[in-house]
């Protein structure tokens, strides 16, 4: 009998579905003070701490000193918390007082509160614990990689056993696999895989410091990147439904207009992955009462009149025209789909209803005023040519004017003009520029203009050069406030998979497979079904043709 069943007072229905492992630091950045063996910190240690000292770390504060602070990397962003595991502490009363601040990079682990738009929003990333003899304290959860700890009071000693990163994961299998000759565009993959990996957590977050919501736009991405990856995880229907549940069909979930589409969009792709129509179905009388709403927002001319938060991403949000051309777009988008899903749900009335409006809405075609979000979604919905959108709009600046959220949009929109070698292109100079400056996880915003003259965020920034985390930024996310792990901007990972692999759901159980390796010489790789993996191998003949191997589970039909 398990503890739940035996004791009553902890029989609940909410389970952590997360694992936690404890991460000894990768390296010292940095010391100030009399910080005395701070590599002791390095090594692995159990967890627990003991009355047997061993090697460690102190920090000491005289009067009229600086105070001893040490600022360590854990090697890789997360989700999680710092465990100080203290052998001794001397100081006001017999205890010591530190400050722990994280950071996601070393600069923003070294600023105070308010400085540079450092703040305690969704997550305190800077705090202060009075900690004594022989214990074992453990922080509050953010997101971060580094950690600074400072000593505060004037005069005081702590003895560190270990400062240990507990890292926060769902322990899932990486199903779905890629991998070609190009080991930028390898790393590149793991890295956007990972980045939606870490913000699955009891739901599926778009940030882990900041924006730890279930927001139904930047969920769409995250969605494809799980569907390739992880395959059928419940964190992605019980993220759908939590937002459901409080949004009334007539408002707008998560507040903004488009996000209610996403959401729609969202479950017609998680159908097409997993196959789950029972699931699907208890979503129908929402999506008809979602739809016939919509269907009101539109007047006689097929313009959309959404009301309230119009947002597309922030790479737009100044930009009024653009984003009715997306938000036009969206419309086309969910007028389509709802024609899928009601066909599946067997009602024909309303088929031809959403089979209407969607032809109302393809009247009007707004101007994308150079923006290549929207021009993608126009092109994506079939409101413009993809080949008219790529050659004025999105191929000129190769991939200047992308951004992280949108990122897959643009460069599927490439695609479907034919452009593959410049989405590779595009994708490599664009995600692979955070790569360059020390990311380990994709970042809420970038623009290649942000790497003229940039320090790395794994270092402290040399005099002469720019912070490319504290100085950027603009509306909710500027300066250090800024998220440098966010799973809408993890894009490339489904790109990859769905478009060099060429593997890509159709139906249930129904998954066509056509590589494209543009100037790639070889890829391979897996895609999680409901039936089992796909494997696909792929390799350039000398004339340039592709040689194909595909190994599908009983199950599976491949349309080739």
């Amino acid at each position: 009998m398990r503890l739940h069943e035996k004791f009553d007072a902890v029989k609940c229905k909410n389970i952590d579905p997360r694992t936690r492992r404890y991460l000894a630091p990768k390296r010292v950045v940095y010391t100030e003070g009399n910080v005395v063996n701070p590599n002791a910190l390095l090594l692995d240690r159990t967890n627990q701490i003991t009355q047997v000292f061993g090697e460690n770390c102190q920090l000491i504060n005289e009067p009229g000193q600086p105070n001893a602070k040490v600022v360590v990397d854990f090697g890789i962003e997360m989700a999680g918390s710092v465990r100080l595991m203290v052998w001794g502490a001397n100081g006001p009363d017999g205890r010591a007082n530190v400050r722990v601040r994280f950071g996601e990079s070393v600069m923003e682990s070294l600023t105070p509160l308010k400085v540079k738009n450092t703040t305690n929003d969704h997550a305190i990333r800077d705090s202060v614990y009075s900690i004594g003899l022989l214990s074992q304290t453990e922080t509050n959860e953010s997101g971060f990689r580094f950690a600074c700890i400072e000593l505060l009071d004037e005069k005081a000693n702590v003895t560190f056993k270990a400062i240990q990163g507990v890292i926060q994961y769902r322990d899932l299998d990486y199903i779905g696999s890629f991998e070609c000759n190009d080991e930028r565009l390898n790393t590149i993959w793991n890295t956007a895989a990972y980045t939606a990996h870490i913000c699955m957590q009891e739901y599926l977050w778009d940030g882990i410091k900041r924006d730890r919501f279930v927001w139904m736009g930047d969920f769409h991405t995250e969605v494809q990147t799980i569907a390739a990856v992880f395959g059928d995880v419940d964190v992605v229907p019980n993220s759908l439904d939590i937002v459901r549940d409080e949004t009334p069909p007539t408002k707008w979930m998560n507040n903004i207009g488009s996000y209610s589409i996403w959401w729609m969009l969202n479950h017609l792709d998680w159908y097409r992955a997993n196959g789950n129509l029972e699931y699907l179905k208890e979503q129908q009388q929402y999506m008809k009462e979602l739809l016939t709403f919509l269907m009101t927002t539109i007047d006689e001319n097929g313009c959309e009149k959404m009301e309230g938060r119009r947002f597309l991403d922030w790479a737009n949000d100044a930009d009024p025209i653009a984003v009715h051309a997306g938000l036009q777009a969206m419309y086309k988008l969910a007028f389509d789909a709802g024609q899928v899903l009601f066909r599946i749900f067997g009602d024909e009335e309303f088929v031809e209803k959403c089979k209407e409006a969607s032809a109302l809405v393809s009247r009007h075609i707004p101007d994308c005023n150079g923006s290549k979000q929207a021009g993608a979604l126009m092109a994506i919905s079939g409101l413009m040519d993809p080949k008219e959108v790529n050659e004025k709009i999105i191929a000129p600046g190769g991939a200047h004017g992308y951004s992280t959220f949108f990122g897959y949009y643009i460069m599927y929109a490439k695609w479907l003009a034919g452009d593959h070698a410049g989405a590779l292109r595009d994708l490599k100079e664009y995600w692979g520029a955070m790569l360059d400056v020390g990311a380990t996880t994709f970042w809420e915003d970038f623009r290649l203009e942000w790497m003229e003259n940039a320090g790395r965020i794994d270092e402290i920034v040399p005099e002469g050069k720019v912070d490319i985390h504290g100085d950027y930024g603009a509306y909710c996310y500027k300066n250090f406030r800024h998220s440098l792990c966010h799973g809408w901007a993890s894009g490339p990972c489904p790109y990859l998979t769905n478009f060099v692999l060429g593997v890509r759901y159709i139906t249930p159980g129904k998954y066509e497979v056509k590589p494209d390796l543009a100037d790639l010489e070889w890829a391979k790789g897996t895609y999680p079904t409901p039936y089992g993996v796909i494997s696909v191998s792929v390799t350039k003949n000398a004339d340039g043709s592709l040689n194909t191997v595909v190994d599908a589970p009983e199950g599976v039909e491949i349309i080739r």
